[in-house]
């Protein structure tokens, strides 16, 4: 695993906040049986925030056909929705919900090239909940495969994300597996199927980014 490389500033500012707070905790509280527990707390922070923005290293499953998922997380929706950014028709939709304790690296879910990208500002609520697909701040992205299917998927911020990172630029040409973001704390991907895909994935499943196959295009 490697640490993602726009998250450098996020991870290097949870270190010096805990070590200045873990000085001040020394400094100024002298009830070691509170001081030692607090510390161990901001140790497992630091690690936990280390963890959080690492890169997995994995074999990616996707290719032009079959359709990985972005993101590891428990899918908590799947539908028929019509697309209104881009694809402006009735898709499949499958969305993978990521907690606290989840990586949040996202990849690329299928192989072709990228046809639309566009960030949208938008309100924080809660992920999970179904209006945060339109009104929340999001990434949206469409990958055309080189049989013609388009893959559209949105990157969601959540209650206490606030920053989405996407790789995506019209024309270039992406690889099923290849890292293709990040989002910062609790967040969802929307990915937008065509109406014949064939989904191989059940609510309430925990899937994994690159290594489970969403659907069969």
């Amino acid at each position: 695993m490697r640490l993602d490389k726009n998250t450098y500033g996020t991870v290097l500012l949870v270190y010096v906040l805990s070590v200045v707070l873990a000085i001040l905790l020394f400094r100024f509280v002298q009830t070691a049986w509170l001081v030692w527990p607090l510390a161990a707390l901001l140790l497992c922070f630091c690690l936990w925030q280390t963890y959080f923005h690492m890169v997995p290293d994995r074999t990616g499953a996707g290719s032009s056909s079959l359709v990985s998922s972005v993101a590891d997380g428990k899918v908590v929706r799947i539908g028929k929705a019509f697309e209104t950014c881009y694809l402006c028709r009735e898709c499949q939709v499958v969305s993978v919900y990521m907690d606290f304790w989840d990586m949040h690296a996202n990849f690329w879910p299928v192989t072709g090239s990228v046809s639309y990208t566009m960030y949208h500002p938008g309100e924080h609520f809660l992920a999970f909940k179904p209006k945060a697909s339109e009104e929340n701040e999001h990434t949206c992205t469409c990958i055309r495969t080189p049989g013609g299917k388009d893959v559209f998927f949105k990157q969601l911020a959540g209650g206490f994300a606030r920053r989405i990172v996407c790789y995506a630029r019209e024309g270039l040409d992406v690889t099923a597996g290849e890292q293709c973001g990040i989002i910062k704390f609790g967040s969802r991907i929307d990915i937008y199927l065509p109406l014949d895909a064939e989904i191989l994935v059940e609510k309430g499943q925990y899937v994994r980014a690159c290594e489970t196959i969403i659907a069969r295009l």
